[in-house]
């Protein structure tokens, strides 16, 4: 998998719509660009096919933009003792969006709560 671009988001930077472009892009982005098995606990698997974002804050830095954004999905734990049938856990984290104001390349760092 290649660098991530959020180039959307970029072009959208200081306008009113930016937080719902930025929030659109990543819940565009393929399965498993969101590091978001660091966010886990019980060590199960990451179903990512029905995520949430909302953006939370965002600061101008002088060479990025950096948001803090909450994020809802599912973690599908096995299940120990009670059943054969896995469990599904919902799960919440803040997740770092830094984007790069010449390149729109993207880094996400995972804030679990």
């Amino acid at each position: 998998m290649g660098m991530t671009r959020l180039l959307n988001s970029l072009c959208a930077w200081n306008t009113g719509g930016f937080a719902e472009t930025l929030r659109s892009e990543i819940l565009g982005l393929e399965s498993g660009v969101l590091p978001l098995d660091k966010a886990v606990d019980r060590g199960g698997f990451i179903d990512d096919s029905a995520v949430e974002a909302t953006v939370l804050d965002v600061i101008d830095d002088e060479d990025s933009i950096q948001a803090n954004v909450g994020i809802f999905f599912t973690e599908i734990v096995a299940c120990c003792g009670c059943g054969d049938e896995p469990m599904p856990e919902n799960v919440y984290c803040e997740i770092q969006v830094k984007i790069n104001k010449l390149t729109a390349a993207t880094e996400f760092r995972v804030h679990k709560y």
